[in-house]
C-alpha cells in the first residue's frame, strides 16, 4: 500500500512539475518574441512606416516592454552604421527583423540571412535583389512595396500645369528606389509629348544648388521618392515658391514641405500592413510564403498653400492614380 502510494505521489509530481512547464512556456513565450528594426535615416515617410509598424503591432497585442522586445536602430544614412547595425542585428537572434528602406534591407540582408526579414518603404524589391519575384520572394525575406503608378503622377502634373514643356527630375542616383521611378518617370513624360531633364544629388548638401540649376530649366518639377530629395523637401519647396516652379512628389508625405500634390500612399499605413505580416510570422509563418504587398490605399494629397501659390483651385485636384 505504501508502495502504491509512494507510486501515485511520484506521477502526480511528475504531472505537476509537466503542468508548471508547460505553464511557465506558454506565460513566458511572448516575452521571448523579439523585433529587430534597422532604419536608414530620419526621413518623414520612413519615420511614418516604423511609428505606424509598432502602433499596429501594440494595436494587435504585442507591446514593446511588455510581452515583446524592439531594439530599433538607426543608420542615420551612414553605410558603416548599416553595416555595424546588421550586423548586431543579427547576433541578436530576434524573432523577425524589420528593415525600412532599401540600403537597410539590403545590408540587414547581406549580414543574415537565417532570421526572418521583412521590408518597408521600398519600390522594386526585385530590381534590389532582396526577392526573386513579388509573387514569390523564395527566400527568408518579404516585406511591402511604396511603388505608386507614376504614370498617374505625371499625368496629375500635366494636368495640373498643362502649360509645361520641360520637366525636371531630381533624385539621388545612388538610390535604387530612385533609379526605378524615375525611368518609369521619363517614359511617361515622353509618351505625352513633353521633354524631361534630370539633376542627381548625392547628400542633402547638394540639394539647394541643384534645384536652384533646376528650375532655371524647367517649367515643373517631378521628385520620386528619394530619401535624400525628401529630407530636404522644405528646401526644395522653398526655392520651388521663389523660383515660380511647381513639384509634384511622389511620397505624401513629401507634400506639406514643398509639393502641390500629389497621388500617394500614407506611410503609417504602409508600416501597419506591414506589422500585419510580421504577426504572421511570429505565428508561424515563413517569409518565403508570404507574397510582397502592394499599398492598399492611394489618396490624393493637397498643399493648400503651394496650391494657390500656382493659382490651382485646391478643390479642383482630383485623384487619378492610374
Amino acid at each position: 500500500m505504501k508502495k502504491r502510494y509512494w507510486y501515485l505521489g511520484l506521477v502526480s509530481m511528475a504531472l505537476l512539475l509537466v503542468l508548471g512547464a508547460c505553464g511557465k512556456a506558454q506565460g513566458t513565450s511572448d516575452k521571448k518574441i523579439k523585433i529587430g528594426i534597422l532604419q536608414l535615416m530620419n526621413q518623414t515617410a520612413l519615420d511614418g512606416a516604423r511609428k505606424g509598424f509598432i502602433a499596429e503591432l501594440a494595436k494587435e497585442g504585442y507591446k514593446d516592454g511588455k510581452n515583446i522586445t524592439i531594439h530599433y536602430v538607426n543608420a542615420q544614412n551612414d553605410q558603416a552604421n548599416l553595416k555595424s547595425m546588421s550586423e548586431q542585428l543579427a547576433k541578436d537572434k530576434n524573432t523577425v527583423n524589420l528593415a525600412i528602406a532599401t540600403p537597410a534591407a539590403q545590408a540587414l540582408l547581406q549580414a543574415d540571412k537565417d532570421t526572418p526579414q521583412l521590408f518597408t518603404a521600398i519600390t522594386d524589391p526585385v530590381a534590389a535583389k532582396l526577392v526573386k519575384s513579388m509573387k514569390n520572394p523564395g527566400s527568408n525575406v518579404t516585406g511591402t512595396s511604396d511603388l505608386v503608378p507614376v504614370s498617374g503622377q505625371i499625368k496629375l502634373l500635366h494636368e495640373l500645369f498643362p502649360k509645361a514643356k520641360t520637366i525636371g527630375l531630381l533624385y539621388n542616383a545612388a538610390e535604387p528606389n530612385s533609379l526605378v521611378q524615375v525611368k518609369m518617370a521619363k517614359a511617361a513624360i515622353a509618351k505625352l509629348g513633353l521633354k524631361s531633364t534630370a539633376t542627381t544629388v548625392a547628400s542633402t548638401n547638394d540639394v539647394s544648388q541643384a534645384m536652384t540649376a533646376l528650375a532655371g530649366k524647367a517649367d515643373a518639377i517631378y521628385v520620386p521618392a528619394d530619401n535624400v530629395v525628401a529630407a530636404s523637401m522644405a528646401t526644395v519647396g522653398k526655392i520651388s515658391a521663389e523660383q515660380k516652379v511647381p513639384v509634384i512628389p511622389a511620397a505624401s508625405t513629401m507634400v506639406p514641405a514643398g509639393g502641390v500634390a500629389t497621388n500617394g500612399i500614407d506611410y503609417k499605413k504602409l508600416g501597419a500592413q506591414t506589422a500585419q505580416m510580421a504577426i504572421k510570422i511570429i505565428k508561424g509563418k515563413k517569409a518565403k510564403d508570404l507574397p510582397v504587398e502592394l499599398p492598399k490605399d492611394i489618396s490624393l494629397v493637397v498643399n493648400q498653400k503651394l496650391a494657390k501659390t500656382f493659382n490651382i483651385d485646391p478643390d479642383k485636384i482630383v485623384n487619378d492614380a492610374k
